[in-house]
């Protein structure tokens, strides 16, 4: 039976470069599919890359309480974490990575517990938060406004995983976040 490994942070802080990293160092990590309302793009398959639900199929699974976590982005544009679909990775032996917001986190943990590591990666600075979204040069100056503010409110989170791993320099947080999840695996 696996395990879940659980990764929120804000916008810019290198969740997705660790993640990546982890990926490729033989942990037997698979992703979570998440589910979601929105069309496929480009060559996107179901059940490879999300779930592609209708808006009224997704509220239906969340009647049901199907879902671990889910978010509604904006109307009728949903994600989420199906619960069946987590259930069978692990049946599987696979060993669960997520990538969610601070309360999809926080709720996949509360769901389970000892089984689940919640990891947070927490920027240097909110000011060097800034430096990165700018040095991506993506996106306008108000968008990485509105991501600063929702940092700020991300980073009120922290506490409340089981890691904080500050990512000031890339290789010694990836080291870090290494030791971590093997430390977790092994237990």
């Amino acid at each position: 039976m696996g395990k879940l490994i659980i990764f929120s942070a804000p916008s810019g802080s290198g969740k997705s470069t660790i993640i990546n990293y982890l990926l490729k160092q033989n942990l037997n990590l698979a992703f979570s599919i998440s589910a979601t309302s929105r069309p496929p793009r480009g060559t996107e398959k179901n059940g490879v890359e999300y779930f592609f639900l209708t808006p009224e199929e997704f509220r239906q699974k969340i009647a049901n309480g199907e879902f671990l976590e889910y978010e509604e982005v904006y109307t009728d544009r949903f994600y989420g974490t199906l619960k069946s679909q987590v259930e069978k990775q692990l049946s599987e032996g696979q060993n669960v990575i997520f990538d969610v917001d601070v309360v999809g986190g926080c709720n996949i943990k509360k769901f389970y517990g000892e089984r689940a590591l919640s990891v947070f990666i927490q920027p240097p600075s909110v000011e060097e938060l800034r430096k990165r979204l700018n040095g991506r040069g993506t996106d306008s100056p108000e968008v990485i406004e509105s991501r600063i503010a929702k940092a700020e409110f991300e980073l009120s989170y922290a506490d409340k995983f089981d890691v904080v791993i500050v990512n000031d320099q890339l290789e010694k947080a990836q080291a870090e976040a290494l030791e971590t999840i093997c430390n977790f695996l092994k237990k």
